[in-house]
Formats: C-alpha cells, structure tokens, sequence
C-alpha cells in the first residue's frame, strides 16, 4: 500500500468520523431535551421526531463522501489504484470541507433543534418553526458536501 493511497484513506475515514461524531453528538443533544419533554407528554413524540433526527443528516454526508472515495480508489472493485501522494494529499484535503462542515454543523444544528424541542413544549402548534431554523444551519453542512463532491471530482488517478 502506498502513501499516496494511505492519505486517501485517511481523508475518507476523517470525513466519516468527523461528521459521524458531530452527528452523533447533535442527535444527542435533541435527544435528551425531547426525552424530557416525552416524559411528560408523550404525546409529543411525532412533533419532536424530526427535529431529533435532523442532525443525524451530516453523518449521511460524511459517510457519502467516504463512500465516493473508496468508488475512486477502485476499494470495491478489487482494481485498487495506486495514487501519488501528491494526490492522496490532494483526495484526504478534498474530504475536510464536509468533515469538518458536517462536525461544527452538526453540533450547532443539535443546539438549535434542542431550543426547538423545548418551544414545541410549550406551543406544539409551532413545530415547523424550529424544523426551519435546523434547516438553515444544514445549508452548511451541504455546502462541504458539495465542495467535497466537486473537489474528488476535480482529481484525476491513473
């Protein structure tokens, strides 16, 4: 195994772990709060449902982008290409958008859900309104997904 196809690797693991833990922790977060708000009214289930799980979407990006790596490299069809390290460089630098998009992102779009959880507490009839402010912070973890997207596309491999 080469250098150049090491780095590749570690470029696509990181962008897996990264936004998985962001995901993870965000998930987290929400769920917690919604856990709270169930055990007094678990009737609340379905209005929190979607903004515990909205987090969870940058762990999908990341483990998207790792997939599209591991394609490239030819990981699934047993021809394994042999990048150069200029390129492996180039592919483990091209997954750090949604890694570390999908990370920050996730964190901060669990927060946001978790305000929402507690305001469909107190107004279920307001549940799309939190749904759209945890949608605003996904616009960015789709930016790293897109840029990660165009960037592995850009790389050509023997």
């Amino acid at each position: 195994m080469t250098l150049g196809l090491l780095l590749a690797i570690a470029g696509a693991a990181l962008a897996v772990i990264l936004a998985g833990i962001g995901s993870a922790i965000g998930v987290g977060l929400a769920g917690q709060a919604a856990s709270g708000v169930m055990s007094e009214d678990p009737g609340k289930f379905g209005s929190v449902l979607l903004l515990v799980a909205l987090p969870g979407t940058q762990g999908i990006y990341g483990f998207l982008s790792g997939f599209l790596v591991i394609l490239k490299l030819g990981l699934i069809s047993g021809t394994v290409l042999q990048p150069t390290v200029n390129q492996g460089w180039a592919i483990f630098f091209a997954c750090m958008p949604v890694a570390w998009a999908g990370f920050i992102s996730a964190i901060h779009q669990g927060k946001v859900c978790t305000s929402g959880v507690y305001m469909v507490a107190k107004q279920p009839k307001e549940s799309m309104k939190p749904l759209v402010m945890g949608a605003l912070v996904e616009t960015y973890a789709v930016l790293g997904l897109l840029a990660t997207v165009l960037l592995l596309n850009g790389i050509k491999l023997p």
